[in-house]
């Protein structure tokens, strides 16, 4: 069994991280004030705090031939639910900074993958494992 992470993060403004996080990603919301809100991001703490000035514009890095943002976080999902999500995203007209997309189809290793922004610019990636024992393999 894993435990759960926490990651504090730097957002915009309450409203649009709310709506984000919570209506279109679905993740519980938790205690919350004027200046920051958690949320159960798939069994883990995620705090957003308030702070424009802490953002910074994704600096990319070239991985399979995409620009890959280098800060970024985000969640392993089971294959269906990656599925769900990616197709949830596409009707929502989440503009993705890289599509959902097959790694590795039929080899070791094999993921699913998908890139974008939250409304304060930060990058997150949502990825399944065809097989979860691979999560790590080489």
């Amino acid at each position: 069994m894993n435990t759960p992470f926490h990651l504090a993060f730097p957002v915009k403004d309450i409203a649009s991280t709310r709506a984000f996080f919570g209506d279109l990603l679905g993740c519980e919301i938790g205690r919350s004030t004027d200046k920051w809100i958690d949320f159960n991001f798939f069994g883990h703490q995620l705090s957003a705090h308030v702070k424009p000035e802490e953002l910074v514009q994704a600096q990319t890095n070239g991985v399979d031939g995409k620009n890959v943002p280098v800060r970024h976080f985000g969640a392993v999902l089971e294959w269906n639910q990656w599925h769900d999500l990616a197709d949830k995203l596409k009707t929502e007209g989440i503009d993705f900074v890289i599509e959902p997309y097959i790694r590795f189809e039929g080899e070791v290793g094999e993921q699913a993958t998908m890139f974008f922004l939250d409304p304060s610019g930060n990058a997150l990636e949502f990825k399944s494992f065809k097989d979860p024992s691979q999560i790590f393999a080489k």
